[in-house]
This record gives structure tokens, sequence and C-alpha cells, in this order.
């Protein structure tokens, strides 16, 4: 269907193009410089974790059990760590691994364990020619960046309103032995905000791979980052594989990079028994141990699950109102003009924006050109390639409420204008 430009005459669109670039030339007279590049949790959120930062001084004793946190030793992470990260993802905590801050870390860690060593037993990936990962898009940039970094093919799988396409994922992971893995955002997915419904999650569980040493990647990055009136339903992977009789098929990671200090958090590895003696195994060649005092700070503030959702419920204060917001500018300035669509998600840190064929570079160009840095168009697909040069990433934590609604006035005024001159050249 024709948008509200293409729909206009000649001289009603001239005219409407000409408004436009009065008003943006207007916004870069201002010479604005905000950011919403990235999803990074607001100096308010991260002021939330403070507390944390005085639990721990000389004279706190620093024994976990029978874990000893200033030596040596528990290269899998302090049980108390382990317990917390294991009600996180709500898995038993003997299938848990705690270490360092960074998901992605543990991620990168496991895609090069495969590719140098191989996995459960097989050969590594380097040795078996071409090697294909499978990438729901769109989807998380740097996760395409650890695959593209060793040589692995990343292949597009597109992404629907309850999660990846498993007609697309079932046939290639079923029909290739080459395919070795595949990225997964179950829960609030970035960047479309989605949760995998049941169906989903309960066919990941149920696929019969060609390959051996295929796994999933569950990055359960955003499990507990709701902050909308209801949290979505994401069916426990785990409980899914045992009810299909599977075992050796995930690994599952989180962190809390964005629930207390990003880069200074804790993150965690869960698996299957044999799958977690493995990843144990390959992480004591480079780990004589985790690191744990943040553990063990992590443990005496957020405590429990309970601990966790207390928290996040003051980071859904912060949080909720900047996605308010976003729909609030969105609907209010595209809604009637069928130049557009966006998700509505319930949680996590994006909003997943697609303008017309052809428009997502020129929108982020000209964002740019008026002030306001966003996500490099083509990041949410493998190789910065979308196909049809539509998908914008929007982060709208960071920023603050006042900073957010300028650079959402300025968005709009950008889609607007990019939308007509794609309706002129169309004529042309």
């Amino acid at each position: 269907m024709a948008n509200a430009y293409q729909q206009m005459t000649t001289e009603e669109l001239d005219s409407a193009i000409e408004q436009l670039q009065t008003e943006a030339d207007k916004l870069k007279d201002e010479h604005l410089a905000l950011d919403m590049a990235r999803g990074k949790p607001s100096p308010e959120q991260t002021a939330l974790s403070r507390p944390m930062l005085d639990l721990i001084n000389s004279d706190t004793p620093l024994v976990d059990g029978n874990a000893v946190v200033d030596n040596y030793g528990t290269p899998e992470g302090l049980p108390s760590a382990r317990r917390l990260a294991a009600e996180i993802l709500d898995v038993d905590a003997d299938n848990v691994i705690v270490s360092g801050s960074s998901s992605l870390n543990l991620m990168h860690d496991l895609v090069t364990h495969g590719f140098t060593n191989g996995v459960a037993g097989n050969k590594p990936f380097y040795q078996q020619g071409e090697v294909k990962w499978l990438c729901p898009a769109p989807g998380y940039d740097r996760h395409f960046g650890v695959t593209a970094h060793l040589g692995i093919k990343n292949v597009p799988v597109p992404m629907l309103e309850d999660g990846p396409d498993m007609d697309v994922v079932q046939r290639l992971v079923e029909g290739d032995p080459s395919v070795k893995g595949i990225w997964c955002v179950p829960k609030y997915a970035n960047p479309t905000g989605v949760t995998y419904s049941d169906e989903v999650v309960r066919r990941f569980a149920s696929l019969e791979p060609a390959a051996p040493d295929f796994r999933i990647y569950w990055d359960n990055a955003y499990c507990v980052h709701t902050f909308g009136p209801e949290e979505d339903h994401l069916l426990n992977i785990f409980d899914a594989l045992e009810e299909a009789g599977k075992s050796d098929l995930v690994y599952e990671f989180g962190s809390t990079a964005k629930v207390t200090f990003p880069s200074s958090g804790i993150a965690f590895v869960a698996a299957s028994k044999d799958d977690i003696k493995e990843i144990r195994k390959a992480f004591q060649v480079e780990r004589v141990s985790s690191e744990k005092f943040s553990q063990l700070a992590h443990v005496l503030f957020l405590k429990d699950l309970d601990g966790v959702k207390a928290h996040m419920a003051k980071h859904a204060k912060i949080v909720g109102p900047r996605f308010s917001l976003v729909e609030q500018k969105l609907t209010d300035g595209l809604g009637e003009l069928g130049v557009a669509t966006w998700t509505h998600p319930h949680g996590g840190y994006f909003v997943s924006f697609d303008g017309p064929k052809g428009s997502a570079r020129k929108i982020v160009a000209l964002m740019a050109e008026l002030g306001v840095k966003l996500t490099p168009a083509g990041a949410t697909w493998p190789y910065g390639d979308d196909p049809n040069d539509t998908n914008i990433r929007i982060a709208p934590t960071y920023p603050s409420v006042e900073d957010l609604g300028k650079a959402l006035d300025v968005f709009v005024v950008a889609v607007k204008l990019v939308s007509a001159r794609l309706a002129k050249a169309e004529r042309a």
C-alpha cells in the first residue's frame, strides 16, 4: 500500500519536501550532540547499584562456604554466585559456571574452543572446511562479529513475531552438517524485543542436527529486564530439552552487565552435565580462578532472585517512561503516514524500526548531520548487510528523558524527509 508521500500530487510532495527541509535546517542550526547509538544503562540506572561498592572492605570475611575469595581456586565461580546465577536462569547450580564480567566474552571463548579444539570430541571447526552459523536477523551485531572474526560464514535467518523462522532453522540445522551453531536472544530479543513463543522453544529443543557438534547459543541477556506492567513468559529451554528427550544441545548465557555495572558485573554460562564438564575443562586452561571479589559483592548486594527482581523494578521505573516516550513520539509523528513500522517491547533495551525500502542508511546519515548518533544502518544484519536497507535499532535508555525526546523529534523529521525524497525519486 502506498504511503502518504507516494499518494501526494507532485506539487504537494514538493511542498512537503521544502517544509521538511526547512525543519531539518533549523535543527542543524541547533548544533545538537545526542547519542542513541548503543543500549547502555543511563547514569540513573548505574547509580542504583552504587551501594554495592560499600559491601566489601578490609573487615569483610573473604570466604564463601568452603571457598576462599582472596586466593586461587574455584575456577567455576563462588558457590553463592553460582546459586544466584542458577536462580536467574532457573537451572541447577551444578550446571553453571560464573566467570568474568562479560557473557559475550564467554560466548567468544566457546566459539573459539569449538574452532580450535572441537566440541564433544569432534574435529575442530578449522579442520572441517566451510563452517556456518545461523544468525536470526535483525539481531545482535556483536554476536555476528564473533563468528565473522573467526571466518565462520554467517547465514541470516528471518525473525518473525514469535522468534526465528523455525522452518528455515530446522531445514538448515537438520540438512547441513556444516551448520555448527545459532545465535539466539530468546527474551526481549535484541533489537526487536520479541520473546520466543513456547512453540519456537520446543522446536529448538526438538532439533535433530546433522552436525553432532552443533550448539544453540542461548543468550538470555534480558531475562530479568522487564519494564512493562506484565512480564513476557519464556519457556525454560532445558525443561523443553528434557521434555524432548534431549540433552547436549544448548549453552545458555547471562550476566548482570545491565543489572549492576556494565563491564563490572558477573557473567555466567549454563549447559548440560556433559557440556558443562567440557566447558569447565576448557576454561581451566586460561583461568586459574575467576574474579571473586565482584562475585561476592554481587551476592551480598542482590542476595537472591527476589533481590534481583526488586532491583530490576527500580530499573523499570527509569526505563519504562523512556520506551513510552518512543512509542508516543513515533505514533504521533509517523503513525498516520504509512512510512514505518516499529516493535512494542515489554522489556529489554531496544526498539526495532523499519522505514521504507532503501531508507535506513539515508536516515542514519541525515541524523548524523542533524547532531544525533544512531547505531549504523545494517548493523542488525550479518556483515552489516540489510538486504532491504530498512532496519534501524533505536536505543532509548542512555539519554536523559529531555534529550531522548529531542532526539526522537529529530528522528521523526529525518524519517519524513527521507521518505518524501524517496517518493520523489520514484517519480523520476
